[in-house]
């Protein structure tokens, strides 16, 4: 009876320490990665329209509004980012360095300064 104990409990653990299948059910993580989705789609519909906009006054109304998408993008990435569920891989300063070298002899080459 112990052993069978044993066996149990050990098949738990191992079960525990599996990795978790993804339930059809929409979880908080996907909740927030579809609004950040939206955002950003959001974002790029009131760019163009800002610099589509026919007057001053409905300029700076969608300029605005374009702020707070922006605004809220962030927020979200935060929070994603502080739950883990948007992870970012640390660079190597070298190769930053190295590409910010690259654009800057880039830059020579343009037509105007």
């Amino acid at each position: 009876m112990n052993q069978l104990n044993n066996q149990q409990m050990s098949s738990a653990q191992q079960a525990s320490t599996l990795p978790q299948v993804k339930t059809p059910e929409i979880n908080d993580r996907d909740r927030l990665n579809e609004i950040l989705s939206t955002e950003k789609y959001l974002a790029s519909g009131y760019n163009t329209a800002c610099n589509e906009a026919s007057s001053e006054d409905l300029y700076r109304v969608q300029l605005q509004l374009l702020t707070e998408i922006h605004d809220a993008q962030r927020n979200l990435f935060n929070l994603m980012h502080q739950k883990g569920w948007y992870k970012i891989e640390a660079e190597d300063v070298n190769k930053i360095s190295q590409k910010a070298q690259q654009f800057a002899n880039y830059r020579t080459q343009f037509p105007y300064s």
